[in-house]
């Protein structure tokens, strides 16, 4: 038992261009740097300067060529550039994004222990189902419950293949000519509905003996996945009664399921546009969006929400109501859908839509001085509906500066937030035990 007051667990969601839709419009943003290395390795080691447990990539396959903005929030692949990364940086935590819907359960085996080995234990996977993309596939795009299902399936192989070598199964006994005990590798040889995999990994068992699993979904099918394996849910909670209501429901699933709810860390996105005084924050906001391309952000919105038609209408006009489809005939992306439908039924403009779509303020934000975010923080972590945040720079790279150098100094004042690394591996930033092994056979 320990007597230490609890504290904030941190990441930061990598958004190389700032994910207020037209940041990259403003003088000295990063833009041009997107398809480097050079940016995401400044960003991850003034992230771990401040101490900041990890670093979080999202990803999408499906940009096309009236949608280029994809291609400025996600603009390399994830597990490719966090391995550079990794060579770069010493304690913050990796997490990429990988697709169960697109990506073979053995190549993402193989990809994630290659990432924990050579960061020496920092990985984490943020596991998505994908909500499209299929026609960059030869394949069609799953219903929402298939591709829950499938990733079911998908989770029982991968964990079975991080777990097909012992720990001690590298004994590197030089005299006798063996490198490994093969009595402690074993097949996994899994039958399932989706996947047909033998085993074992043809990859020693890594540091941490699998990453750490973080996910995203806010939908009932994705708590429900998320109750049996998420390390890590981001979530967006724009208010904090509703947080509380999430983390409430969360937690109460994951300890009806048989697991500890103490071993989940639930972060809220957390947009904070922060400066030296609440007026210059609220000149920063407004000069934010009026750099989104309405025009644009329509298109995008009228893809999302398809097949509710939008084109026809004016930018201050509301949807009409009987226009509108009801969320759980949704297929893809429902927890967002469901924000925009009870925007749109509350008499929201499309103008007003586009804004909430382009400025991820689907998440908690606020607009003011680091001392305000903090406060802000500190009630979603004390009031029950938070154990940390997944904190989103509005613009590159000025908004990422206000977090390390104003907001985390002043968390760590006020004791929220550790004054440092305590551990090497992301489960010791987290406070998460080091699984074992399950898997049972012989090679």
């Amino acid at each position: 038992m320990t007597d230490a007051p609890r504290q904030m667990n941190l990441a930061l969601y990598n958004a190389p261009s700032g994910i207020s839709i037209g940041s990259w419009r403003r003088e000295n943003s990063t833009s041009d740097e997107l398809l480097g290395l050079d940016l995401i390795t400044r960003t991850a080691q003034q992230c771990e300067r401040a101490g900041i447990d990890a670093l979080f990539l999202a990803d999408n396959v499906s940009t096309g060529p009236d949608d280029y903005r994809q291609a400025l929030n996600y603009p390399l692949e994830p597990m490719v550039v966090l391995a550079a990364v990794a060579a770069n940086t010493t304690r913050i935590g990796l997490v990429a994004t990988g697709s169960t819907t697109f990506i073979e359960p053995y190549n993402l085996a193989r990809f994630m222990a290659t990432l924990d080995h050579i960061s020496k234990g920092r990985a984490g996977w943020n596991i998505v189902t994908s909500v499209s993309g299929a026609h960059n596939f030869t394949m069609e795009m799953p219903s929402h419950a298939e591709r829950y299902r499938q990733a079911e399936e998908y989770m029982q192989v991968v964990t079975q293949l991080w777990d097909s070598w012992d720990d001690d199964a590298i004994v590197q006994d030089r005299e006798s000519g063996v490198w490994a005990d093969t009595d402690k590798i074993h097949r996994i040889d899994f039958a399932g509905e989706f996947h047909q995999v033998q085993g074992p990994l043809n990859i020693a068992r890594s540091p941490q003996g699998r990453p750490v699993f973080a996910q995203a979904g806010s939908s009932p099918a994705g708590m429900g996945f998320a109750t049996r394996w998420a390390d890590l849910v981001f979530t967006p909670q724009p208010t904090v009664e509703g947080a509380r209501e999430f983390y409430a429901a969360l937690k109460k699933q994951i300890a009806d399921a048989g697991r500890d709810p103490g071993t989940v860390r639930i972060l809220p996105g957390f947009v904070p546009i922060i400066a030296d005084t609440e007026t210059e924050a609220k000149k920063l906001a407004a000069e934010l969006l009026d750099l989104i391309d309405f025009e644009a952000g329509r298109a995008d919105l009228q893809r999302f929400m398809a097949p509710v038609e939008v084109g026809d209408l004016e930018l201050d006009e509301p949807i009409p109501a009987e226009r509108l489809i009801h969320p759980d005939q949704v297929e893809t992306g429902r927890t967002k859908y469901k924000q925009l439908y009870e925007l749109a039924l509350g008499g929201a403009t499309l103008r007003d839509l586009v804004r909430v779509k382009s400025s991820l303020s689907d998440h908690a934000s606020i607009v003011g001085t680091a001392e305000q975010a903090a406060d802000l923080m500190e009630t979603y972590f004390t009031q029950g509906g938070a154990d940390g945040f997944m904190i989103v720079p509005p613009y590159m790279m000025g908004g990422l500066d206000a977090i390390t150098e104003q907001l985390v100094p002043v968390l760590k004042q006020r004791g929220l937030f550790r004054q440092d690394y305590e551990g090497t591996t992301l489960r010791d930033h987290l406070g998460l035990e080091r699984p074992g092994t399950t898997t049972k056979g012989k090679a």
